[in-house]
């Protein structure tokens, strides 16, 4: 078998369902299987799972055991030459993981390959390509400055080294996640990409940024950005300090005590109220199962063209590829006044995520 994908859940059912269609359709011509591992879930994403993707190999976990765990538990059942860790609250283009396996197989000595993420408005998310987290940068980076934190030298759209790649999506070889023995367990959330990045580096592998393919990675779905936020990620890279640049303890005081400032002066998220005037339904027929829940008059356009201001646009998945999804959403970042949404193939829900702070919305109908 060519490629494992692991995706580990935990209570997003919806957006696990759009997540397994869209790696369904980049699978179709690669010998691949796809894990997914519950982390106890209590919103019946495994019942999902099992009536709608019966192809699909399910882990039901007794109990949440965090993201590090949960994923070295995929893997140990994985068959694949090659893995992919990917979040469920992403979206894949057709031609991703064909690419990504292209490029691999021209690469010596290859640890982790990652691609380029945008959120749900499009916005590149800057954590896609990063810098190894010197405590410095780290505190920099807390108070608002992450120009030494990200890989601020890397173009959205290259393809090079890069040294630190987020959790989300991670391309590797079973062969180099053995060898560097995975996540590390202490991490239950936050920071073990960072971790597992800096592993494969330290053991001599070559990370890869990949900006020649783009996913869409909502954000906020499986971490929800809560008032405990804060403290899990900064306690991560209290974990990671340690065990990593440990020094002195004049070095340990620095990195404990500047975490728990930042800790307590971080800006709160304020959700923005959202205004939608029009809803613009790509697609070839109205769907008007859809159209009796909405609120707003909804314009039938049959393709990608002149999309109104202030509207929030709902792509078809049944009748539009993944990949021109993603390149929509993308190639209109720039106008603020247009959300976008997605109607997964055969389903009865509308879903996307205008704040990568806090939960998306998934609208239903019958």
């Amino acid at each position: 078998m060519k490629l494992s994908i692991v995706i580990l859940n935990y209570n997003v059912k919806c957006f696990l369902e759009l997540c397994l269609k869209s790696v369904e359709a980049a699978i179709s011509n690669i010998d691949a299987e796809i894990i997914v591992v519950d982390n106890n879930s209590t919103d019946n994403s495994c019942e999902m799972v099992k009536s709608k993707f019966p192809n699909v190999t399910l882990i039901e976990n007794k109990e949440n055991t965090g993201f590090s765990k949960g994923n070295n538990i995929g893997v140990s059942v994985a068959k694949g030459e090659y893995l992919c860790i990917l979040n469920p609250d992403t979206v894949v283009a057709e031609d991703t993981f064909m690419k990504l396996l292209a490029f691999s197989e021209t690469k010596k000595n290859l640890g982790i390959v990652g691609c380029k993420l945008i959120n749900g408005r499009g916005l590149f998310l800057p954590e896609s390509k990063r810098k190894i987290p010197y405590v410095m940068a780290s505190f920099k980076k807390m108070l608002g400055n992450s120009e030494d934190y990200y890989a601020s030298n890397l173009d959205q759209n290259d393809v090079r080294e890069v040294e630190i790649l987020v959790g989300a999506f991670m391309f590797l070889k079973h062969s180099v996640y053995m060898d560097i023995k995975g996540f590390d367990e202490d991490y239950f959330m936050y920071g073990e990409d960072i971790d597992i990045s800096y592993k494969a580096l330290k053991k001599g592998y070559v990370n890869f940024y990949y900006g020649d393919t783009t996913i869409l990675h909502f954000k906020g779905e499986s971490t929800l950005r809560d008032k405990n936020y804060a403290r899990r990620f900064y306690g991560a890279m209290q974990i990671f300090y340690k065990k990593h640049f440990k020094k002195n303890m004049l070095f340990d005081l620095f990195v404990w005590g500047g975490i728990y400032i930042v800790y307590l002066f971080r800006k709160q998220h304020i959700k923005k109220i959202k205004r939608v005037y029009k809803y613009v339904f790509i697609s070839d027929k109205m769907n008007e199962s859809l159209e009796q829940v909405l609120t707003k008059d909804v314009l039938l356009r049959p393709d990608l063209k002149n999309i109104i201001k202030e509207s929030e646009v709902i792509f078809d998945a049944n009748v539009l590829s993944f990949k021109e999804i993603i390149s929509f959403i993308e190639t209109n970042k720039l106008d603020k006044s247009v959300t976008f949404k997605i109607l997964p193939k055969k389903s009865n829900f509308i879903i996307g995520s205008d704040d990568e702070m806090s939960r998306g919305e998934v609208i239903s109908f019958n």
